[in-house]
């Protein structure tokens, strides 16, 4: 009878000691079971509540009388029809803050992430700042601060800013709140953080050694950040306005504390359905729709650009 083979491992212990088991089938599961809260947390706060949405999107009837799951489609049309403005605007003044933040966050983010120095930190800090206090108090700030007699609408009056947004609609004559720049500058400014610091992240990550490659092959500044350090900060840039066009999309407190009634959004639109009409499947058929608006741009969008390495 011929003796059992032994593999290299086994070969190589010492006779007499005992042969190491394989880790047991409950130790394999160990990720598992850390995996598991993380799941019940996305199925009770956010699968559950989107199937219950959808439930309710497609039911008729009303608060008094109770609604009833009729599978009446019917809704999302008509609330197309009814509101594709402020689908159209939301879009709109998304798109522009998220521009907007992008050119305002870029060089800031490339500064802390190369030129900062001891100072870094502190810009950090500063970056975050807004984050201390709530929302609702930034954005109420941007009322003083656009008010018809602040200095900064005297200053834009001088440089006759205004005469070129009044012109483009933007702005009314010489009064900034109230109008589409006031509710895109309040989205600048509110959600211009979650652009910096994702940018600043990929910058970071950028070695050195490669400016200064660029450099031995007598590549200028501008052609140095052309072809090396803006293509190497691109999943900060994707992620930069993801972060900043997904929740603008969907904002209401700007546009309902700094514009007027030519300036609502969708936002304004679902919590007044939500809220005060009580109809509840426009509302929900209203945040499916945004919703689906949504995935597809940001779908094509990051196949455009080119990454899937988000930070």
């Amino acid at each position: 009878m011929s003796a059992p083979v032994l593999t290299k491992e086994e070969a190589a212990i010492p006779a007499g000691d005992p042969i190491p088991r394989k880790p047991a089938t409950r130790k394999r599961l160990v990720p598992y079971w850390l995996l598991l809260p993380g799941i019940v947390w996305l199925l009770v706060f956010f699968v559950l509540p989107l199937v219950y949405q959808a439930s309710t999107s497609v039911q008729t009837g009303s608060l008094e009388t109770g609604f009833q799951v009729t599978w009446h489609f019917q809704t999302y049309w008509e609330a197309l029809q009814e509101y594709w403005p402020q689908f159209v605007r939301s879009l709109l003044y998304a798109g522009t803050a998220t521009v907007l933040c992008l050119l305002l966050g870029y060089p800031l983010a490339y500064l802390i992430a190369f030129r900062a120095g001891r100072w870094r930190n502190l810009l950090l800090v500063l970056v975050i700042a807004p984050f201390f206090t709530s929302f609702l108090i930034r954005t109420l700030a941007w009322k003083t601060i656009l008010a018809d007699d602040s200095v900064v609408v005297d200053a834009l009056n001088a440089l006759h800013v205004l005469d070129v947004t009044s012109w483009l609609g933007w702005t009314e004559g010489d009064r900034v709140l109230a109008t589409p720049m006031a509710v895109v500058c309040g989205l600048t400014y509110n959600f211009l953080p979650f652009m910096i610091l994702p940018l600043y992240t990929s910058l970071e990550r950028i070695d050195g050694r490669l400016h200064e490659a660029a450099q031995d092959l007598y590549a200028s500044p501008a052609t140095t950040f052309r072809k090396v350090t803006f293509p190497l900060s691109m999943p900060g840039v994707v992620s930069g306005t993801l972060l900043t066009f997904i929740p603008a999309s969907g904002d209401y407190v700007n546009s309902e504390l700094l514009g007027s009634t030519d300036t609502k959004m969708v936002g304004n639109v679902i919590q007044s359905q939500f809220l005060r009409v009580l109809d509840y499947p426009t509302a929900a058929a209203l945040s499916f729709i945004l919703m689906a608006i949504v995935l597809v741009m940001v779908t094509v969008y990051i196949r455009r650009a080119g990454t899937e390495d988000l930070v």
